[in-house]
Parts: structure tokens; C-alpha cells; sequence
């Protein structure tokens, strides 16, 4: 198996240093680049071609949300991951509408950084726990950034399970085992959710069940 190649995007050295001691080659990494703010991330995945690209949100010049927005919409681009110490609400919500793959506070275990990037290599979505539980606390309170009018009329009920499901963070491992079904069944669900809905990736799918209300935020 190949490693996994890795853009490094911070705009403190010393960050970026720390994450390149914990993405080891002997991991499964590749470390092909860093990028000090989000204004260079373009230039540089066109340069390297990058598997996966772990994101910081706050920089001087291009915030890591525009960055990730930018980079959504060329085409054939890599997941971002996006790692941060900030467990704001809108700068997840910010975070995943502009196309991130997952999100993970920076003082989060090594451990967990690297099942992270390898998780969105592998085209996974993943949240951190402690932060899906913030957002579900915001749609709570109303004041997440719900999508008016947003009906999900084109999925069958177990699509809409399958969405529920996924909402909640779960994995397509987890959703076989809730819904008693086989993870291949589960798969061809998301496909279909993604193309019914018009959506991105698993993240994308994320955001639109809280946009809708198929997660019901209890």
C-alpha cells in the first residue's frame, strides 16, 4: 500500500513541525509539503497532488474555511482535514459547508490524528465526538445555520434512515449494524443519497441532515 501523501497547511512553523513528528513515514505518511497560509494551497496542491490535506482555520492572509472553499471547487481535489484548536460552532458549521472532509481539535490525541488522515484518505468523513456534540447543541438552542426549505422528498425511508444514521456520525459499519443489513447494502444507500441530494462527499451529507431536520437534535 502506498503512503499517504500529506499537505501540511498552518501558519505557525512549530505546528506544522509537531504534525510532521506524528505523521511518520513508518505510519503509513508522506509528508510532500507545507504551506504557511491559505493563499498558497492552490498553487501547491497543483504542485505536489497531495492524498489528503490536514488544514488549519485561522491564518492571517486566506482563513483555512475560504482556503477549503477555494479548493472545493477545482476540480479532483483532495480531502481536508480540517485540525484546529478552536471548537466554535460556526467555524465547524463554516468549516463543512466549504467542503471539509472532517474536523479534529488540535489537542487531540496522536492516535487520533492519524486514524483521522488515514480515515479521510480513504474518502471517510469524520467530526470529532466532543464537536458533533457542540453542533447538535447549537440546532438545539437554534442557532445553527439551518438551510430553509430543505426536504429530503427524493430518498425512500431507509435512504432517510441511512441519513439519520450518517448525521449522527456513524460509520458505514455502525449503519449496517443499526439497521441489520450489510455493509455493501449501506454503501449503495450513500451513493444513492449522494446522488440524489447533490452531494459532495459524507461530510456534505452531514450538514444537509442537520439542514433538514433528519437528525433530530435530543
Amino acid at each position: 500500500m502506498n503512503d499517504v501523501r500529506v499537505l501540511l497547511v498552518d501558519d505557525q512553523e512549530l505546528v506544522r513541525s509537531g504534525l510532521r513528528r506524528i505523521l511518520r513515514r513508518k505510519d503509513g505518511f508522506e509528508i510532500v509539503g507545507e504551506c504557511g497560509d491559505g493563499d498558497e494551497v492552490p498553487a501547491a496542491v497543483e504542485a505536489l497532488q497531495p492524498d489528503v490535506v490536514v488544514m488549519d482555520l485561522r491564518m492571517r492572509r486566506v482563513d483555512g474555511i475560504e482556503a477549503t472553499r477555494r479548493l472545493a471547487a477545482t476540480p479532483a481535489s483532495p480531502p481536508v482535514l480540517v485540525l484546529t484548536t478552536f471548537d466554535d460552532d460556526e467555524l465547524l458549521s463554516g468549516a463543512l459547508r466549504a467542503g471539509a472532509a472532517g474536523f479534529l481539535l488540535k489537542d487531540s490525541p496522536a492516535e487520533d490524528l492519524v486514524r483521522a488522515v488515514h480515515a479521510v484518505a480513504a474518502g471517510q468523513a469524520l467530526l470529532d465526538p466532543a464537536v458533533t456534540q457542540r453542533v447538535l447543541a447549537a440546532y438545539r438552542d437554534g442557532t445553527g445555520l439551518a438551510t430553509a426549505g430543505v426536504t429530503p422528498d427524493e430518498l425512500t425511508a431507509r435512504e432517510i434512515d441511512v441519513l439519520r444514521l450518517m448525521g449522527r456520525g456513524l460509520s458505514n459499519g455502525e449503519i449496517a449494524d443499526e439497521l441489520v443489513i450489510s455493509e455493501v447494502t449501506v454503501k449503495s444507500h450513500v451513493g444513492r443519497i449522494f446522488t440524489k441530494l447533490d452531494l459532495r462527499d459524507r461530510a456534505a451529507a452531514i450538514v444537509y441532515a442537520f439542514d433538514a431536520g433528519v437528525v433530530s437534535p435530543q
